[in-house]
């Protein structure tokens, strides 16, 4: 049976980690409407696991300077110049994913569910309105140097750090192949006692 193409299907499909943004800069309004969607993530605690920190305007220094101060020595020499023409010229908003490291493994990982899929939520909006993500998980973001220098407190975790900006039509990258389903899915279909 063949799936009808609907917006949301199209939306999923079509999205792509943008890395090449325009400039033009991003209000912080724009980040909390997209927020405001994207928090309707389904989540299984009694109140939302995450929390979130901004970058904008001259606030992307802040970033850029954590994230740039928590290089080692051989890092910094081969990544500084990147990092500055990332962080402060090409990306328009740092948005930081934050939830409590809760040391309870189900509980941590039910947090840590929910805020990934926020932040799927909130890609694909942002897709609509052609702003580009990227989702990161560098090993920055694990380093109390970075964390301290960002506002994480004590007992959080970073679940991504999230680039924002504007794109053109033209910088859209090709779609990476994905395997087909039929590859992937294990099927039970009868039950045996």
């Amino acid at each position: 049976m063949e799936i009808t193409d609907t917006s949301i299907a199209r939306t999923i499909r079509e999205r792509r980690t943008i890395r090449d943004f325009n400039g033009e800069p991003m209000s912080r309004e724009t980040v909390n409407e997209l927020l405001n969607d994207a928090v309707w993530a389904p989540f299984h605690s009694s109140k939302e696991p995450w929390r979130f920190i901004l970058f904008t305007g001259e606030g992307r220094k802040v970033f850029a300077d954590a994230v740039i101060n928590a290089y080692t020595k051989d890092e910094s020499a081969e990544w500084i110049d990147w990092a500055i023409k990332t962080y402060l010229h090409l990306s328009q908003a740092h948005l930081l994913v934050v939830i409590k490291a809760d040391p309870r493994q189900k509980y941590f990982e039910d947090a840590f569910l929910a805020a990934g899929a926020l932040i799927q939520n909130l890609q694909l909006l942002a897709w609509e309105r052609k702003v580009g993500v990227v989702w990161k998980t560098s090993d920055y973001i694990l380093l109390p140097k970075f964390l301290n220098a960002v506002g994480v407190k004590p007992g959080e975790r970073v679940v991504g750090a999230l680039h924002l900006g504007y794109f053109n039509d033209d910088k859209i990258p090709r779609p990476k192949k994905r395997a087909p389903v039929s590859e992937l899915l294990t099927e039970c279909q009868e039950y045996k006692n």
